[in-house]
């Protein structure tokens, strides 16, 4: 099984390459009170993409929104988000990257 860190290299590798707040080669350039949500909560991500399989992406929308958005505080209590609205929730952009990325790193470690 991989662990937390071999996972998140991946993402990093794969998804934070790809974000306008990144370097290009996977490094945040995100500072002061700013915090990406894919590192922010990426424990809990994982094992929300761990903890089932779809061929479809709204199970793991659901569940994320569920267990993740509700843990951010840019999320207000009535479900609100500024960063999903505004467009730059790299969890919400990156979704289904995130997914294919977690599911690929099971794959090449034989799960």
């Amino acid at each position: 099984m991989p662990t937390e860190e071999q996972y998140w290299q991946a993402i990093q590798r794969h998804v934070c390459s790809r974000c306008d707040d990144g370097d290009g080669t996977g490094g945040c350039t995100l500072n002061g009170g700013s915090r990406c949500s894919l590192r922010t909560y990426f424990p809990e991500i994982l094992q929300v993409v761990n903890s089932m399989y779809s061929h479809s992406l709204a199970p793991y929308e659901e569940l994320l929104r569920n267990r993740v958005c509700g843990l951010c505080f840019h999320q207000s209590s009535s479900g609100e988000c500024t960063l999903r609205t505004e467009g730059t929730c790299a969890l919400d952009h990156f979704l289904p990257l995130v997914v294919q990325v977690i599911e690929e790193t099971q794959v090449h470690h034989g799960i």
